[in-house]
């Protein structure tokens, strides 16, 4: 493929300005998201009357919700609390969404010379490629980030700072501690790949049906207005199904990050929280995550639609 479209598709994905200011709107959210899918969201229920029985605590009490969490980190912990994990999350956006979107667009290019152009094999494949090597190169930083924002010390207690939480992680663990959750990442590629499949069916039909509506049969490249409003919108609905289908992973890998966990392999996880936890479990955060995830990814795919049109000339 020439490398000047690779370099169109690097920039597109990569611009940092739409991601970074997302991330900080957002953080907040994503705080909340991640403790709630924490396993010490039992400290939370035992703050909330849990009785008891011949001595044991009842294990079957419902948990804390978003706006309960909310509460309890202002409370507890004060309001910069919420932006815990900035740091690595502004480092680790930038590149992660070039390398993304610069191995999504390679491969797809890649493969539409062997595979039947712009097919369902196509999509889903170049996204499964592009997950892979966007999660094996930037894992250690959303690691950082994870260990952060479960960093609930109470008001007044000093902080543990980026810096410390890498020593800390390389004392436990060595290097491979850097790399803990990276299998319940590659699982998430799933989300990744029903995501780009339903986006790319939304965009196609949406392009044919402006192709159909101009009766002259002649060829209008030009966008307006209302294609990238319909990009949004096709990226919106594509990332809500995806994520309700594959949020169980995000559980997985937030317990698989924790320090000291217990919480060992994919599956091993998976199985612990649901013999302990129930189901209903692995979509903790689910609703805090949608509101979070949905307008970021909607106005990400518009920007790098709109940036590869303009380079594109």
């Amino acid at each position: 493929f020439p490398l000047e479209n690779t370099d169109i598709r690097l920039f597109s994905g990569g611009e940092g300005c739409g991601g970074t200011v997302g991330a900080i709107l957002t953080c907040p959210l994503e705080v909340v998201k991640t403790r709630l899918q924490s396993s010490s969201i039992t400290l939370c229920i035992s703050e909330m009357h849990l009785s008891t029985v011949n001595g044991a605590s009842v294990a079957r009490v419902a948990p804390p919700g978003p706006l309960h969490c909310l509460r309890l980190i202002l409370e507890k912990e004060g309001p910069r609390s919420l932006f815990r994990g900035l740091g690595p999350n502004l480092i680790g956006v930038a590149p992660s969404r070039a390398i993304y979107f610069a191995a999504y667009s390679s491969s797809k290019e890649r493969l539409n010379c062997v595979l039947e152009p712009n097919s369902t094999q196509v999509h889903m494949m170049s996204a499964g490629i592009a997950g892979f090597t966007a999660i094996t190169a930037t894992n250690p930083i959303w690691l950082i980030k994870t260990r952060l924002q479960l960093d609930a010390r109470k008001r007044g207690e000093r902080r543990m700072n980026a810096f410390e939480c890498v020593r800390r992680v390389y004392q436990t663990d060595g290097l491979r501690g850097f790399y803990r959750g990276m299998s319940a990442s590659y699982a998430g590629i799933s989300e990744t790949v029903i995501h780009f499949v339903i986006y790319e069916s939304i965009k196609r039909r949406l392009l044919d049906a402006k192709a159909a509506s101009h009766m002259d049969g002649a060829e209008d490249t030009a966008k307006d207005a209302s294609d990238f409003m319909g990009m949004m919108l096709a990226a919106a609905t594509s990332k809500t199904c995806a994520t309700c289908i594959a949020y169980p992973h995000e559980v997985i890998r937030t317990r698989l990050r924790e320090e000291g966990t217990k919480y060992r392999s994919f599956f091993q996880s998976l199985s612990l929280v649901i013999r302990e936890e129930s189901y209903r479990a692995l979509y903790r955060g689910l609703t805090t995550h949608v509101v979070r995830q949905i307008p970021n990814t909607a106005v990400m795919m518009c920007t790098y639609e709109f940036v590869v049109y303009l380079l594109d000339g």
